[in-house]
């Protein structure tokens, strides 16, 4: 397992959509290890491979209650409820920022697990939040797209304000 250098906010990569990756092989093993391990120096709660400049569909969550990390190979939502929730978001890739966000209070998603057998499962409350989450990041969906123009604006001010302090 790697840690590997995650690619930061404006950077076009993370507006661009997701090859799927198909048959599931050596190479997507070692990658789904090294996103596991990118995202828990990070620190963070989920992460797909465009975060790390690879344009392929894979994405792994982790919430603090789940002893192993979830693996999801070409996700797709097959069905997501009408009745919302709000979450505090935000993104490995913009770190320091976060905003509030509606999303679906559950989810179905169809996947390819590791060991390359095709699954659905359904999500309910914070894992069908990151699972939207981080299928938009998949589907070239940044999360501020979600937010109004001025949220959104005032959250890459805020955001490019701890980029100037960073580098002093």
């Amino acid at each position: 397992m790697a840690t590997r250098p995650i690619i930061r906010f404006p950077d076009p990569r993370l507006r661009r959509k997701a090859e799927p990756i198909g048959d599931v092989d050596d190479e997507v093993r070692t990658l789904a290890d090294d996103l596991t391990e990118t995202m828990r120096a990070a620190p963070g709660i989920g992460i797909t491979a465009p975060h790390i400049g690879i344009l392929k569909r894979l994405v792994v969550i982790q919430l603090e209650t789940d002893p192993e990390p979830h693996i999801y190979i070409d996700p797709d939502i097959v069905w997501a409820s009408a009745d919302a929730i709000r979450h505090v978001e935000g993104s490995v890739s913009m770190p320091g920022v976060t905003d509030e966000l509606e999303r679906s209070a559950k989810v179905r998603v169809r996947y390819r697990a590791l060991d390359g057998s095709m699954r659905e499962e359904e999500a309910e409350g914070l894992m069908a939040v990151c699972l939207q989450h981080e299928i938009d990041q998949l589907d070239g969906i940044f999360w501020i797209d979600r937010l109004s123009k001025l949220k959104r604006d005032r959250l890459i001010k805020r955001f490019e304000k701890l980029q100037r302090i960073e580098v002093r």
